[in-house]
């Protein structure tokens, strides 16, 4: 479902003398379907870098970001913007630690508006959403609010249900349970179990031991590249 292929990122400070951040170097990595690949590595190691590289919210500098879409690999290091778009609308989501929406748009529609996004009737998408937050254990009090006052817990488990909801065959994980009680991370935890063990290929950060070894398949052990040096 992801094929990495002698993926390289570096960053260059413009500011600070054009030192360069060489982060990811000739990285390659498959995930397949129905697999969690936890990835580890001390901090800066580059494993949130890796997963914004694969979403294409950073451009590669050298290397292949093959996904399975439509039955094809398609690769994000080449692709147009459309491509990169309509791969995130249908095959790949993400889940980051942090949530970001609209405001006062209320979290009912934040959670839907994937469905929506996909085609699905607004009653129908509204539905499946109430059902998402209501397995995550967020209050029906809190479905017609915008999301912005919510605890940091709450805010996570709109992202969590947001991302999931559409059922993506891919999914990359950057700490979903880091904002979480232990009640609360149990329910994530087994969206993530059943998700991987319906087919979902899932690559991800877990800090939490215990969250890793519920849900990881395997662990992608992440090594520090050279860091500094000059720009050509």
């Amino acid at each position: 479902m992801i094929q990495l292929v002698n993926l390289s990122k570096r960053f260059v400070l413009h500011a600070q003398g054009a030192v360069e951040l060489g982060v990811l170097d000739r990285l390659s990595l498959e995930v397949a379907r129905g697999e969690c690949v936890a990835l580890d590595g001390p901090s800066g190691v580059g494993k949130s870098t890796l997963l914004r590289t694969v979403y294409a919210n950073y451009k590669a500098d050298a290397g292949e970001i093959r996904v399975r879409h439509d039955g094809a690999l398609v690769d994000l290091a080449a692709a147009s913007p459309r491509q990169v778009l309509e791969v995130r609308r249908r095959t790949m989501g993400y889940i980051s630690q942090f949530l970001h929406v609209i405001p006062r748009v209320p979290t009912l529609k934040i959670v839907a508006e994937p469905l929506r996004a996909l085609g699905v009737a607004p009653a129908d998408a509204e539905a499946r959403a109430a059902a998402m937050l209501r397995r995550l254990g967020l209050p029906e009090a809190l479905w017609r609010l915008a999301p912005a006052t919510f605890s940091g817990g709450e805010q996570q488990r709109v992202n969590i249900a947001r991302g999931f909801i559409a059922g993506h065959p891919i999914l990359l994980l950057d700490e979903p349970t880091s904002a979480l009680d232990a009640e609360n991370r149990a329910r994530v935890v087994a969206l993530i179990r059943a998700a991987r063990d319906g087919g979902t290929a899932m690559l991800g950060i877990f800090h939490d031991q215990a969250v890793r070894d519920a849900v990881a398949s395997r662990v992608f052990a992440m090594t520090r590249p050279a860091r500094l040096g000059s720009a050509a």
